[in-house]
């Protein structure tokens, strides 16, 4: 059996309401800091630890000592927006506030210092230093954020949170009002596999099996991946798909394994010729499949190897 396995990082967003104060400050969030659900407060108690409270209740707590902490928040119509990136250090998200939409006929290009603030698991990260508007007049602002390898030189590895903060100071009173988003960091793998031996040798038949969540359009019924997004590579300057009718190949596609399983496969033998070139025992191979689906518009590319037996 030949394994071959990259590793992925995908950053995807944290549904659902609001978090808990307990939680956000476990993702890294500084008490002063946390973000309430609407219709109530920010206070901190006498003990320092944060609370989101009814409106009703402030001045009873004021008089016990707790202290009120004074956020506004961006509106609905601003809303920061994150998509997953086909690189696995960056992250592409859109922030919409058409405030920062001055030139109505123009594409705006805002700097982005002292607007935004990043973290993982609390600790601050450098970002971009502009916003890109994404055409005249839309008010929506296009950003990419590198993130660094490790952390405290740890690795970044699943589970860790990115954290999100827009800072905006362009209400009448010149009040910053925040707006918060975070998202934890998944892997995924893709791997190709031979059974019994076949992948190794001409003619013998092997699947081709790939994890890919981006192509899981549909959750009630099989996907499909064109067999012509993978590459085939092999000594002697071959270059080809599998979509070449010399692989012999059991469907036009990898086709999904199940409904929504994300897992596409498909058959194939190695020929003893491609193109006009002989394969011959010992010639090394590799599969690459280019992902060209991801938001950014970058290539995400994956590659498994091989050897003729």
């Amino acid at each position: 059996m030949v394994i071959c396995s990259i590793l992925l990082i995908f950053i995807q967003p944290v549904s659902g309401e609001i978090e808990s104060p307990r939680k956000q400050i476990k993702q890294g969030v500084s008490p002063e800091k946390i973000t309430c659900n609407d219709g109530q407060v920010l206070m901190l108690k006498d003990s320092g630890k944060p609370a989101c409270v009814k409106s009703t209740s402030v001045e009873k707590l004021e008089d016990r000592g707790w202290r009120q902490i004074v956020q506004k928040f961006v509106t609905s119509e601003k809303e920061i927006e994150t998509i997953p990136a086909s690189d696995s250090s960056i992250v592409n998200f859109y922030i919409t506030d058409q405030d920062l939409n001055l030139a109505q006929n123009a594409v705006e290009v805002v700097s982005a210092k002292g607007l935004f603030e990043f973290t993982i698991n609390g600790v601050t990260i450098s970002g971009p230093e502009k916003i890109i508007e994404t055409g005249p007049n839309t008010g929506k602002f296009y950003m990419k954020l590198e993130l660094p390898d490790s952390i405290n030189g740890v690795p970044l590895s699943q589970d860790d949170v990115v954290l999100i903060r827009y800072l905006d100071a362009s209400d009448m009173a010149g009040e910053t009002r925040v707006l918060t988003k975070s998202f934890t960091l998944t892997k995924t793998f893709a791997k190709v596999e031979t059974s019994g031996g076949g992948g190794s040798k001409i003619g013998h038949e092997f699947t081709v099996r790939i994890y890919e969540p981006d192509a899981n359009k549909d959750s009630k019924d099989e996907d499909k991946i064109p067999l012509s997004s993978f590459e085939y590579r092999g000594d002697g300057g071959i270059r080809t798909t599998l979509a070449n009718p010399r692989f012999n190949a059991n469907s036009g596609s990898l086709i999904e394994t199940g409904p929504n399983t994300s897992t596409f496969e498909v058959k194939i033998k190695i020929p003893r010729e491609l193109d006009g070139k002989v394969v011959h025992i010992g010639d090394k191979w590799e599969i690459r499949y280019i992902d060209r689906s991801t938001p950014s518009g970058t290539d995400e590319k994956i590659i498994f190897n091989g050897r003729i037996g």
